[in-house]
């Protein structure tokens, strides 16, 4: 699908003072925004709050306090039309092992009201996409990890949605099923829709994403692009990983 007649003042995600705490404050004062037609990928060391914010952006928890706002749908007021156009990848894929791919993306665009036809296409055009055309009518009980990685992110694209929410989408992924994952989502963006991405993988996060966001104990203390970045961090920070660190560093020591 393509996104791109969609207002282009219609931000993908807006995110303001977003609070979420368990034992301890995980989130803590939250603020994003991120435009239609971009990758943007969130770092930040262990503990920092990603995995957390990227839940209630899904709705899979909800926040003490904040508002999240999805293609300008009202997430907390209206949960079920926001999940209609976010999709979610976690690091660990979950799906049915004693279905085959087709079968799985056929229940998946069922349970979100997808026209049988509609679905059988779809589910044909993702597993063609990713690579998994051989594998189609194989159970997934036999899968690898990164079979098994493709065939939750189809499952998560079969009902066409706007914004894309990854939670380590390539740990554990060998070369060619990260480069087939990257090219999806990639293309994506080229559409209109919109991806954030958490990673430990600064690499692909220096090649993919358009702007970068660096969390440091539940708040957002740094964000642009690589180069903004960069210019934040001082000089001398020539990689993203310099930046990063440098970054990191300061806050702790603030």
């Amino acid at each position: 699908m393509n996104f791109t007649s969609l207002s282009e003042r219609t931000p993908a995600l807006e995110i303001a003072g977003l609070h979420k705490r368990f034992d301890r404050p995980a989130v803590n004062g939250f603020d994003l925004a991120v435009r239609a037609g971009e990758f943007y990928a969130l770092l930040g060391p262990n503990g920092a709050g990603k995995t957390t914010i990227l839940r209630m952006v899904a709705g899979l928890l909800r926040p003490d306090a904040g508002a999240i706002r999805i293609f300008g749908v009202d997430a907390l007021a209206d949960p079920v039309a926001a999940k209609q156009v976010v999709a979610w990848v976690s690091d660990e894929p979950m799906i049915y092992d004693k279905l085959t791919p087709f079968e799985y993306l056929e229940f998946v665009a069922g349970l979100w009201g997808v026209d049988a036809a509609a679905a059988a296409a779809r589910a044909r055009d993702l597993i063609d996409w990713l690579g998994l055309t051989g594998h189609a009518h194989e159970r997934c009980e036999g899968f690898s990890k990164g079979m098994r990685q493709k065939v939750a992110l189809a499952g998560a694209l079969v009902h066409d949605p706007k914004l894309i929410v990854l939670d380590e989408p390539l740990t554990g992924l060998d070369a060619g099923s990260a480069r087939q994952v990257k090219e999806v989502l990639r293309a994506r963006v080229r559409a209109g829709g919109a991806v954030v991405m958490t990673t430990h993988i600064l690499e692909v996060a220096e090649r993919m994403a358009d702007r970068i966001g660096v969390i440091a104990a539940g708040r957002l203390i740094a964000h642009g692009t690589l180069e903004e970045l960069r210019e934040r961090a001082g000089s001398g920070q020539a990689s993203l990983e310099d930046a990063f660190l440098a970054l990191v560093a300061e806050e702790a020591a603030a």
